[in-house]
């Protein structure tokens, strides 16, 4: 008697118990992280509210590129701020999270309100081992994420692109538009104007 289930695989590859723990992490990026982990914990997070050419030359020591007048509160969350970068005049709110896995590049005027999320992250569920992917996100020059709103893997937010509070972005969203829901969709045109 046939048991196959049409539906799943015939064959899964192996993966031995070892690979299957084994860090995704190379081991200066373990370092690299630890150390950021001590900076972001404690010069990062008790500087001065309005010190922000400060947090910007600390992300800088860790590889990041920061454009000039970008406004990064004390608050917000980098994981491997070495894959990030964002251009002029750009506003990172408090408790954003830039979880950069892969590149997360920000263009210029990009705004992050609170607990907006960046999840550049992600992994192969093809595999029993669940290897780490790292796609990238891409907001590109007058995106806005509002309170509370997520951005997950391969995700470009084209120019002015607008995402609702606790919205979902699981797919590039079109320049000028309004995006609302979980996944986000978009409910109307943003107006085109000049925002500097």
């Amino acid at each position: 008697m046939d048991t196959h289930d049409p539906q799943t695989p015939a064959t899964i590859p192996q993966v031995s118990e070892e690979d299957r723990y084994k860090s995704p992490y190379p081991r200066w990026e373990q370092v690299a992280r630890l150390a950021w982990a001590l900076v972001e914990h404690t010069l990062f997070r008790f500087s001065f509210p309005t010190w922000y050419g400060y947090r910007a030359a600390l992300l800088r020591l860790f590889g990041a590129k920061v454009g000039a007048n970008s406004r990064i509160r004390r608050t917000v969350h980098f994981e491997c701020p070495w894959n990030f970068s964002c251009g002029d005049n750009c506003a990172l709110g408090d408790h954003s999270i830039i979880y950069a896995l892969g590149r997360i590049t920000l263009h210029n005027r990009v705004c992050l309100s609170q607990y907006a999320h960046l999840c550049a992250g992600s992994h192969d569920l093809n595999s029993k081992a669940l290897p780490l992917l790292r796609p990238p996100i891409t907001l590109k020059d007058d995106a806005w994420l509002l309170a509370d709103s997520f951005v997950g893997p391969s995700v470009t937010l084209h120019e002015g692109a607008l995402l609702g509070a606790r919205s979902s972005a699981f797919r590039d969203l079109e320049p000028w538009s309004i995006n609302v829901g979980s996944p986000a969709r978009k409910i109307k045109d943003r107006p085109r104007i000049d925002l500097m």
